[in-house]
């Protein structure tokens, strides 16, 4: 690609608008997994016993599904860009590539 082509492409408020979109859900996403994380973090520094307490006939504790539900949590998180970037993000791409290379 030129760097002609690029500057066309940076240019376009299209692009603009998609950077800024997709920069936007990925600090969204990534603040939602942290808070999630240091919250199991602190659960596990000052409320052991929360987490310690067990379940199910005493066989496990409660902090292995709360952990469970962390990496469940990460994965939901993951889907959800995945999702975004290759339905809205890729078809707004094309276009402007399209539209650069035409």
């Amino acid at each position: 690609m030129t760097e002609e082509a690029l500057a066309r492409i940076e240019a376009d408020p299209r692009y603009v608008a998609l950077v800024r979109e997709r920069t936007r859900l990925a600090w969204l996403l990534t603040a939602l997994m942290v808070t999630a994380f240091l919250g199991y973090v602190l659960l596990i520094a000052f409320d052991k016993a929360l987490l310690g307490m067990p379940i199910g006939g005493g066989v496990t504790s409660l902090g292995i599904p709360v952990g469970f539900g962390l990496i469940l949590f990460a994965i939901l998180l993951t889907a959800i860009y995945v999702r975004r970037a290759n339905g809205a993000f890729d078809r707004l791409t094309a276009a402007i590539l399209a539209e650069v290379e035409a």
